[in-house]
């Protein structure tokens, strides 16, 4: 091979390695908006919920489901959702490209296989993606916690301005990072691990029943859609029932001033033991988690089925 057929043939590759990541990047950044759009009325009820917001306190999950479009009009629902979107695009786009590229090192470089490493790439995956995202997660709870007539920020732009002028800067941006990077941490690896398994052990012990041929590669084998829908909705369930408690001390972390009690929610401790003392386990700790089995099971179901059906519309199997 000469020496320019050599630079054409690196060329190519480097090429088709890029091209590989950007389509990796969309299909998980369409999968986590269809998912979050989908229920992100509910996404809005369980923050007003798990922050004990005062023109709801004394409300449930429907009841708040009912009253919301009554004092706020439909639109109320999807408060912070603009916000989300923003977020959500790179969150989902970042997590799933990572976890592709952390089971990848993990397996080749390091030597760790079988389910482990599944659970291992999820958790990595997953705080990778936090952190990249952290600030505009911060600024969707405070948009979403906000009811009508009651407003402190008038938008995304104010509201960025606003906590970055009265919150100590940058800093102020990641207040209730430590409990979303532990929460994430079993949430994603237990997610990316449940499904991960249950589309493995599917496809290797029935394949003819579960399983379907890549419409991109005929000699890849995909789990059908609704067998996709029920594996991801599981994978949702366990993950949330784990990691549910630390969800809450990161929701009162990140509303800050704008809840009464914020100084008594400083820390991640300080927060869950307030929390505890304060409502217990059932109202405190765990309030809202009904909601969350309602959302958590379409949203993880959707953005599964729909990461699986993106790899085939863009060619990644």
């Amino acid at each position: 091979m000469t020496s320019e057929a050599a630079v054409s043939a690196i060329s190519s590759t480097r090429a088709k390695r890029d091209y590989y990541w950007l389509r990796t990047i969309l299909a998980g950044g369409v999968a986590a908006c269809c998912a979050k759009t989908t229920i992100a009325p509910l996404d809005r009820v369980k923050i007003l919920l798990q922050a004990q917001n005062p023109h709801y306190k004394h409300f449930g999950v429907f009841s708040i489901l009912r009253a919301v479009p009554q004092k706020e009009g439909y639109l109320g629902l999807y408060k912070g959702n603009g916000a989300m979107m923003i977020r959500i695009f790179p969150y989902g786009a970042i997590q799933f490209m990572a976890f592709d590229n952390y089971k990848k090192l993990l397996s080749t470089h390091i030597g760790i296989s079988g389910h482990i490493h599944r659970l291992m790439a999820g958790s990595m995956a997953g705080m990778t993606a936090v952190i990249c995202t952290y600030p505009l997660d911060m600024i969707r709870s405070r948009l979403a916690f906000q009811v009508t007539g009651y407003h402190r920020y008038t938008g995304i732009i104010n509201a960025f301005h606003t906590i970055y002028l009265k919150e100590g800067g940058v800093l102020g941006f990641y207040r209730g990072l430590t409990p979303t990077l532990i929460g994430m941490a079993p949430y994603a690896g237990f997610s990316f691990f449940t499904f991960g398994t249950l589309k493995s052990l599917g496809l290797k012990h029935f394949p003819d029943l579960l399983g379907q041929p890549s419409s991109d590669n005929p000699d890849v084998l995909i789990l059908k859609a609704h067998v996709n829908l029920l594996c991801g909705g599981i994978a949702g369930a366990i993950a949330q029932t784990i990691s549910y408690p630390l969800d809450v001390a990161r929701r009162r972390m990140q509303l800050g001033t704008v809840l009464p009690d914020f100084e008594k929610c400083s820390t991640m401790r300080n927060t869950l033991s307030y929390v505890y003392n304060t409502y217990g386990i059932k109202k405190g700790l765990y309030r809202g988690l009904s909601l969350n089995y309602i959302r958590c099971v379409p949203s993880q179901a959707i953005a599964f089925t729909t990461y699986e059906f993106m790899r085939q519309v863009l060619h990644l199997n």
